[in-house]
């Protein structure tokens, strides 16, 4: 599981969440490992065990009318419970005001204390999904990922076979790069593995012969993408090292390949002399998109001819 820290959180977040730093500003280092948002409500009372370290607690109208009708020394008993569990940061929502005590706690505690206008419900939302994406399962992978006919395709293969040259025609052809090289790839979600440019590779393709290529610039903006769900990969293979079972024209085994515990479907794609990769590739896209509508060109052709078979028996 990644982890980012509060302040990369702020930085990310507070323009949309229009967050204002009120106090703690020395725990901006603290992690958030957890996608979770909460809202403390039991833990003011202190039922400490319903939170969870190194999350965020929003205080939404229903804790803060709360906090507002103690006494100075339960309002006082009442947050020392709430920053007792190692909280990662707070935010006040809904634009409420802050109390003293619970500026100065952060400030004691070292915890990031935020305001903002948004609703609890809005903020908590928006902020779940940020993490979703902030904290996912990542992994690291080598080859071009590239947005073909709208699906995202990673090109695999060793070094050489052409993968960068492949992926500037598919760009020339209209489709675009997302990643060249390096892949992070981020589970978002049970199902759903995203793949993302690392910022110091974003819009550049190293051709061989071409050097590296600015192709934000090259073909314009339409032509690159910042993220894209993994949907297909695409192995490159030499034809003559490929095994005779492996070019069997009728064979209709599915290939699938694992990344962060998801199965992905594969194609592997020889490479000869002549052919016109590129194509092959837009191809095994549209042949995809047939398949998750359950349209199996081989499987009807096998249907074809063993209908064929049978009828020449009968006549004979």
């Amino acid at each position: 599981m990644a982890q980012i820290s509060v302040s990369q959180l702020f930085k990310d977040t507070h323009k949309k969440l229009k967050l204002s730093w009120m106090a703690g500003k020395s725990g901006g280092a603290n992690l958030l490992t957890s996608e979770t948002v909460s809202k403390p409500s039991l833990a003011l009372i202190g039922h400490l065990n319903f939170v969870h370290p190194n999350r965020v607690q929003v205080l939404g109208c229903a804790e803060m009318d709360y906090l507002r009708q103690l006494d100075a020394a339960a309002l006082k008993l009442a947050i020392n419970h709430l920053f007792s569990t190692d909280l990662a940061a707070i935010i006040v929502a809904n634009g409420e005001s802050t109390p003293d005590v619970l500026i100065d706690t952060a400030e004691q505690y070292q915890t990031p204390l935020f305001t903002s206008p948004l609703r609890s419900p809005e903020l908590m939302d928006i902020l779940s999904h940020y993490l979703a994406q902030a904290v996912a399962e990542s992994v690291s992978a080598h080859g071009v990922f590239m947005e073909v006919q709208g699906f995202g395709v990673l090109i695999k293969g060793n070094p050489a076979i052409g993968k960068s040259e492949l992926a500037l025609e598919l760009i020339s052809r209209g489709h675009r790069l997302v990643a060249d090289d390096i892949v992070d790839f981020f589970r978002i979600s049970p199902e759903r593995i995203e793949g993302r440019c690392p910022a110091l590779l974003q819009d550049f393709l190293e051709v061989r012969g071409l050097g590296v290529l600015n192709i934000r610039a090259l073909f314009g903006d339409s032509s690159v993408k910042p993220t894209k769900p993994l949907d297909l990969i695409i192995q490159l293979e030499l034809a003559q090292e490929l095994k005779p079972q492996a070019l069997d024209r009728l064979n209709i085994k599915a290939q699938q390949e694992t990344v962060l515990g998801v199965r992905v479907p594969k194609v592997c794609i020889p490479v000869a002399a002549g052919r016109n990769i590129a194509v092959l590739v837009e191809v095994a896209v549209r042949n995809h998109m047939l398949l998750l509508r359950g349209i199996n060109s081989t499987k009807q052709f096998m249907e074809r001819q063993q209908r064929e078979m049978r009828a020449q028996m009968k006549k004979n």
